[in-house]
């Protein structure tokens, strides 16, 4: 992968300034029609938020011992310059999710990887498989996903899929009758017509979740959809066989161990806040044992919601001393996060972003151009 330092695109924003004009009528309309959720005041939030004494660490059987919550963190958190501690603290008063123990994660670098180990943990499949999803397209790849989710529901194992209404609003209806006719139960989140629960439509609130949770054992979450364009590799070497195209470039993990239950009661309780009937009764809370070693805070966010994964973000980027890197899909930070970013480049934190050079969302990524000049100059490096 090249790696382009933004100042080299400078040359380029006088010819695009109307993109600018036009981006912001854009923004206003969609303001004006839509509404927008106001962020919580982040500013002083490290300094407003009181930590607890310890950060309370919890896994398949319940919380740790006060002995065993310090041991844990110790050996997971105690070889940074950061008071890591304090910063487990912070998060959980901020969030008020603690901290889970025990686990294995298996980091899936791109689609590819990602796709392939949930095939395996869909085909080990003997209970049921919970799927949430954006994008669920009819393609070779989803043909194929589908096709498993159908062959395990005939099998005898309960398949239920959310799937967002408008990220697969180009996706035939029959594709989902043909799985709904198996027998797996689907929730369509938030339909796009307004005559579907008028008092309760919501244009705008989308489930962009990428869970797949399989037996309540093992877990998937990341940026992954079931769409043909994570086919192929993202890597700087997968132009290296002719005929192949870079695929999209997006991150998964795979959970196995206590917070897999945390991932499974996400799924759960977004298909209960639909109000569109209930799942059909599994074990879907087996007993967890230790499976690994890593310690995981699991986050969430939704319409209504503390923001807890914007704050947990934004206690992150305040307490850093040596690095921030990010890699986005789409990058256009609130005031405060930028203010944030800048804080922590002009204190000396070395500030990398890594960003799309073509993107699917013309909006977001001229949005973020507009950002390079004053990133620039406080000492942040963009790619």
């Amino acid at each position: 992968m090249n790696l382009v330092p933004a100042r080299a695109l400078q040359g380029a924003r006088a010819t695009a300034v109307w993109w600018h004009v036009k981006n912001l009528c854009c923004l206003w309309l969609c303001l004006t029609f839509f509404g927008c959720a106001r962020l919580p005041d982040v500013e002083h939030l490290k300094v407003a938020t009181v930590a607890p004494a310890a950060p309370r660490v919890v896994d398949g059987q319940g919380p740790l011992s006060d002995r065993d919550a310090s041991s844990v963190l110790a050996r997971r958190l105690g070889h940074s310059r950061v008071d890591a501690k304090l910063l487990a603290g912070l998060e959980e008063a901020a969030t008020g999710r603690p901290l889970i123990a025990g686990n294995k994660v298996t980091l899936l670098f791109d689609g590819p990887r990602t796709i392939a180990a949930m095939m395996v943990a869909v085909a080990a499949a003997k209970d049921h498989i919970n799927l949430e999803t954006y994008l669920f397209d009819q393609d070779p790849l989803g043909t194929k996903f589908a096709e498993q989710l159908i062959s395990k529901q005939k099998s005898g194992v309960q398949v239920n899929i959310i799937y967002d209404c408008f990220g697969t609003l180009g996706t035939p209806q029959a594709f989902f009758d043909r799985m709904q006719e198996a027998g797996i139960k689907l929730l369509p989140y938030q339909p796009v017509s307004p005559t579907h629960r008028p008092w309760r439509w919501r244009i705008n609130n989308r489930d962009h979740r990428k869970i797949l949770v399989v037996d309540g054992k093992v877990a998937f979450a990341g940026g992954v959809n079931i769409t043909a364009a994570y086919s192929s590799g993202s890597g700087f070497r997968s132009l290296d066989k002719p005929g192949t195209t870079v695929g999209w470039r997006d991150t998964h993990i795979q959970i196995e161990g206590p917070a897999v239950a945390a991932l499974q009661w996400m799924f759960l309780d977004n298909w209960t806040s639909q109000k569109e009937g209930e799942v059909p009764a599994r074990d879907y809370f087996p007993t967890l044992y230790p499976a690994g070693t890593k310690v995981l805070r699991v986050l969430r966010s939704q319409p209504g919601s503390n923001q807890e994964i914007f704050k947990a973000y934004a206690l992150a980027i305040q307490g850093a001393t040596k690095s921030i890197h990010i890699t986005a899909a789409y990058f256009v930070p609130d005031s405060q996060m930028m203010k944030g970013l800048l804080d922590a480049a002009r204190r000396g934190v070395d500030v990398k972003i890594i960003l799309p050079s073509v993107s699917d969302s013309w909006f977001t990524s001229n949005a973020g151009h507009s950002l390079y000049g004053k990133m620039l100059k406080s000492g942040i490096r963009v790619y």
